[in-house]
């Protein structure tokens, strides 16, 4: 716990940018009859049966120190769907840092270990080299900024029948470009001091 609130005090850096990742998964569901368009008095109607088209996974890349976010819609949550996440941040997003601080869960596919199981041994190993990870806690992934963001795009797109993952896709990306634009931030100010006030019971007990 204490890792993680010390690397969101730290500076903005653009040679290690900073960096936050997780994931979640949306149930597409799709309309069984047409939806009743609002009247005056009346608002949108749904029937109550729907039809089940699968899941989709989105993975969550936010970067709280620019309030900038992007969410990669894939079909699965593979260990190769999270290495090609990371081989984006690598050589698309950010080429030239020297580190990307990546601040992340314990996933069983989260670990660098997975960009082997994506591309040659040369690639994985020179893209395993330009991160810099800081795992959440057990039970402390509320310490994940990308986790607050997964709750408000929760909120604020998904929280409506989806019907495909094309419709899913368009819709995140109006949500993710509109936020953007505004630059929103994620201003961290619980510290380390704090936690060990608020949090003394998770500290061990010295006699």
């Amino acid at each position: 716990m204490e890792d993680v609130l010390e690397v969101y005090h730290r500076p903005y850096d653009e040679k290690r940018p900073l960096v936050a990742l997780d994931e979640a998964s949306k149930q597409l569901v799709g309309e069984v009859a047409q939806p009743l368009p609002p009247e005056p008095g009346q608002p949108e109607r749904f029937d109550y049966e729907y039809v089940r088209n699968g899941t989709a996974n989105l993975f969550m890349i936010s970067e709280p120190l620019l309030g900038w976010r992007h969410v990669a819609v894939t079909e699965r949550r593979t260990a190769k769907d999270y290495a090609e996440v990371l081989r984006w941040l690598a050589e698309e997003v950010h080429p030239e840092a020297e580190k990307i601080v990546l601040v992340q869960d314990n996933l069983n596919t989260h670990t660098l270990a997975s960009l082997y199981e994506a591309f040659p041994p040369e690639q994985a190993r020179r893209l395993a080299e330009r991160f810099e990870v800081h795992y959440t806690p057990k039970h402390g992934s509320w310490l994940n900024v990308a986790e607050i963001e997964l709750s408000v795009l929760a909120r604020q797109c998904l929280d409506r029948r989806i019907g495909s993952a094309g419709e899913l896709g368009h819709e995140i990306t109006a949500w993710e470009e509109e936020r953007n634009e505004r630059a929103v931030e994620v201003r961290w100010r619980f510290t380390t001091a704090e936690a060990r006030i608020k949090l003394h019971r998770l500290y061990p007990s010295l006699s």
